[in-house]
């Protein structure tokens, strides 16, 4: 391949690499371009770190101006439409409000305005034992055992709820971000009115637990009870050998034999008997 061909080619490579290099250039200008025209529009956004349960207040809350294609759904542009309303999620300094980390109308702040319709908030004491060494925490999920029995020795465990929400230890509604155990001497978990009932009952009635699970895991079903008499195969009684039934059966008795009968023969003046 001559010099002249190498010149060409290399000449042709520079000149689309500089159409590439001018068509980019262009379509970026143009984009910042219409970023800079467009309208900014007015956001509510968190001044400063908001818990949950907190009701908002003016300084709890900013305005921001953004470009309108920047501006998340839901987003609200008017602080009069927070103020008042509790924080049902927690929201970080600079974060934007939106509806579904907002309690609604009306709802009051603090543990009422986190319960959804339809739904209990029902409290049950606890110690270190019962929640886990204390890492039960707001936001996590738990099963909830019973131990009783109606007497005798044969008591037994039973899981009477599932994967139930727990929104509260003690008076704290934020779950601890270092992830560290955080004793209460009262856990509140989120029922429905049916399991608000059974949980009032095993708590009178027996000794609760309460079993933590992984968040992922969502799966209910298939737990069947576990009694005493399952753990401790000694106490069970020892298998005998059932004794053979006696059956009465009435005696046959022989039919007796039956009378002999004789038959008289008259042989002229001679007379004979002979018995059968």
């Amino acid at each position: 391949m001559n010099r002249s061909r190498l010149l060409m080619i290399g000449g042709l490579a520079l000149a689309v690499g500089l159409l590439v290099s001018y068509t980019v250039y262009n379509r970026l200008r143009t984009f910042a371009g219409s970023s800079n025209n467009e309208r900014g529009v007015p956001v509510v956004v968190a001044a400063d770190d908001i818990q949950v349960g907190a009701k908002l207040e003016g300084h709890d809350v900013g305005l921001v101006t953004i470009p309108q294609s920047a501006v998340p759904p839901g987003a609200f542009s008017d602080k009069s439409k927070v103020l008042g309303r509790g924080a049902v999620l927690p929201v970080s300094k600079g974060e934007f409000i939106l509806p579904s980390k907002l309690a609604a109308v009306n709802a009051g702040a603090g543990l009422p305005s986190m319960i959804p319709q339809g739904m209990r908030a029902v409290s049950v004491r606890v110690n270190d034992v019962v929640s886990v060494a204390g890492f039960v925490q707001p936001g996590t999920r738990v099963d909830v055992l019973a131990t009783g029995g109606q007497g005798g020795n044969d008591r037994q465990t039973t899981t009477v709820l599932e994967n139930v929400a727990v929104i509260a230890v003690g008076k704290s509604l934020d779950r601890n971000a270092s992830a560290d155990a955080q004793t209460a001497p009262v856990i509140t978990l989120l029922v429905s009115p049916d399991d608000a009932q059974k949980l009032a009952l095993v708590s009178q009635e027996g000794r609760i637990q309460l079993s933590l699970r992984n968040p992922l895991d969502t799966k209910k079903g298939g737990i069947g009870a576990t009694r005493t008499s399952s753990l401790y195969l000694g106490d069970k009684p020892v298998a005998t050998e059932p004794k053979p039934k006696i059956r009465k059966v009435a005696a046959k008795v022989p039919a007796p034999p039956p009378a002999p009968y004789a038959v008289e023969m008259i042989r002229g003046s001679k007379r004979d008997e002979t018995k059968f």
